[in-house]
């Protein structure tokens, strides 16, 4: 249950606010307490001096011609109501008594720590006599004329401010319980939203593994999920693709490998049974067998060189490279085709460039163009082979007069494996673009559906 995203989301989300909340409890009780604290003291420094002044001004009327004078009277307030009206506990501290006979109602407090003759307002906190509790306390001195007598002490329990947090803390409870309930429902919400995009990718990851690559993901959500989803489908597309082209190129590297392995069985069996007597049929036989054997040879070269292309493990001679030769050589190459097949084959050169390249792999692109132009022109077509150096650049053109190919079909016509008619694997025009990125060049194409087309290899000329 707990492994599931749809429970650990919300509960790590309900677990960061309520360590956040715990947190901000923490502190906001802390500074509450401390606000309170010092609140308290404050009215109990106002209230000190207050009473302080009553009874100050009291003891110097009494007391108007000597501190001696034994015919006083008592103030016309008592501790008492002070008390109540203060809600405190008011105590006086000093040696004497300044109301000897009277009942002033104070009660009387003798503390070592009050320093009341430095004239001084103290806070300080103290357990009062027959009592168990602890009080803050403010003492402030009572004057006779300039010199103290005495303090009033005003006393409040500790608890009555730990009421206030106290009180503080269960609203923040309070609070805080209906904040998880929020945000639990939040949380929930939001694991659902961002959860249920994921479980269906799952779900579609589960489908393509099993072999269904036509998985729809309706919801594509938002952000990352939407970009996921997005790049998933894209996945999926790719892998239905390539399982096409693998199944194409099993079935055209089948066809291509059975086909002369055939005609080359054919040939030996007939030799070997001497069903083929004249000499001049043993030689065609062996001429067969041998131009079979070399297409063969061309069949497993192209595929181990794609494969090298796509692992990257594909090396480049740097040498120097005559383009007016190589290009003699490739055109030499398939003289006897055209002149067998009534093609008009032509070959100009405008420039005579030598460059820094690898001439094997050069003349393997212009051989798969040529190639490819030969497949597609019909017999008494044209075939134009040509070179020339623009902007420091070489350019190797092929043009044919062939069907030409739709701009639909272009992109596709250099992927592997990919053949627009029969007898081919598709793999020249996929080699022969590898190849010319490897060494630093392109591979164009114009074309014209019903008038053909041209292909053209771009070379850096330095």
């Amino acid at each position: 249950m707990f492994s599931s995203l749809r429970v650990r989301l919300p509960l790590i989300f309900l677990g960061g606010i309520l360590v956040a909340a715990l947190v901000t409890t923490a502190i906001a009780i802390q500074l509450f307490g401390s606000l309170a604290h010092d609140q308290t003291e404050t009215d109990l420094r106002r209230e000190a001096d207050g009473i302080a002044q009553l009874y100050s001004s009291a003891i110097n009327q009494d007391f108007n011609t000597s501190f001696k004078n034994q015919s006083r009277r008592a103030p016309t307030f008592a501790g008492k109501s002070l008390e109540r009206a203060t809600n405190t506990r008011i105590y006086w501290d000093g040696p004497v008594s300044p109301f000897p006979g009277e009942k002033s109602g104070l009660r009387p407090l003798n503390l070592s720590r009050i320093q009341w003759t430095s004239g001084k307002t103290l806070s300080f906190e103290f357990t009062p006599p027959s009592l168990h509790a602890t009080y803050l306390a403010v003492a402030n001195p009572v004057f006779l004329g300039k010199r103290p007598i005495g303090a009033i002490v005003v006393a409040k329990q500790k608890t009555d401010v730990s009421h206030s947090v106290l009180a503080l803390v269960k609203r923040l409870a309070l609070a805080g319980a209906f904040g998880l309930v929020v945000a639990g429902i939040l949380g929930w919400y939001l694991s659902w939203r961002v959860v249920t995009p994921v479980v269906k990718l799952a779900d579609a990851a589960d489908e393509v593994a099993g072999g269904n690559y036509a998985v729809e993901l309706s919801a594509r959500g938002a952000g990352e999920i939407g970009h996921l989803s997005e790049r998933f489908g894209e996945m999926t597309a790719r892998l239905a693709e390539a399982e096409v082209r693998e199944r194409n190129f099993l079935m055209s590297v089948s066809h291509e490998l059975r086909t002369p392995l055939t005609a080359i069985r054919g040939h030996i069996s007939a030799l070997r049974e001497g069903v083929v007597e004249d000499s001049a049929q043993r030689e065609q036989s062996l001429e067969i067998v041998e131009a079979e054997a070399q297409r063969l040879e061309r069949l497993v070269g192209d595929i181990l060189d794609l494969a090298k292309l796509d692992a990257h493990r594909f090396t480049v001679m740097h040498e120097e490279v005559d383009m007016e030769q190589l290009l003699t050589r490739a055109y030499e190459t398939f003289t006897e085709e055209a002149r067998r097949r009534s093609i008009d084959y032509r070959v100009e050169v405008s420039a005579r460039p030598v460059i820094v390249s690898d001439g094997d792999r050069v003349l393997q692109i212009v051989d798969n163009l040529l190639s490819n132009a030969f497949h597609a022109t019909p017999d008494g077509g044209r075939i134009s082979l040509a070179l020339a150096q623009t902007n420091g650049t070489i350019t190797v053109s092929v043009e044919d007069t062939g069907p030409g190919i739709p701009a639909e079909k272009r992109d596709r016509l250099f992927r592997p494996f990919v053949s627009e008619g029969a007898g081919g694997t598709g793999l020249g025009l996929t080699i022969a673009k590898e190849l010319s990125a490897a060494l630093g060049g392109r591979i164009g194409l114009e074309s014209e559906v019903g008038r053909g087309s041209r292909f053209e290899l771009v070379l850096p000329a330095a």
